[in-house]
């Protein structure tokens, strides 16, 4: 039976080990301790799904519970996947912040689940990683 809670304080490893096994971990710094560490403790709304204790999926969110929640890691064990989970985990992150939109970046692999859930896809979004690329 699968649980869902809002954990404050997630093990970094935990963390680290789910985003691994649901083939996230391609996509983020699991090899950089520091990071991972900042990336559990900055956010401010992490949903948890456990099977008999055992971390199966997180939603990883930032939030301002007013205007915008940015769900920055959805992450299901590929072994858990297909099972409704990471629906139930982007459901139990907005009725956290029901007033804020949900907005997030789809894994490649990923883009076609979220129109399935009913999720409206937008065509614009854009990223900046140096600082040093703005003109």
């Amino acid at each position: 039976m699968i649980t869902y809670n809002i954990e404050k304080d997630l093990d970094v490893d935990e963390f680290k080990s789910v985003l691994i096994r649901s083939t996230l971990g391609e996509r983020r710094p699991v090899d950089d301790h520091r990071r991972m560490t900042a990336m559990v403790r900055n956010a401010n709304l992490i949903i948890t799904a456990r099977d008999n204790g055992v971390l199966v999926g997180v939603s990883r969110s930032i939030s301002d519970y007013a205007f915008c929640t940015y769900l920055s890691d959805l992450a299901v064990d590929v072994k858990y996947q297909k099972a409704g989970i990471g629906k139930e985990l982007i459901r139990r992150t907005k009725l956290e912040t029901p007033d804020a939109k949900l907005i997030l970046l789809a894994a490649p692999d990923a883009r076609g689940y979220y129109p399935k859930i009913n999720m409206t896809q937008f065509e614009y979004c854009f990223l900046l990683d140096d600082v040093h690329q703005l003109k």
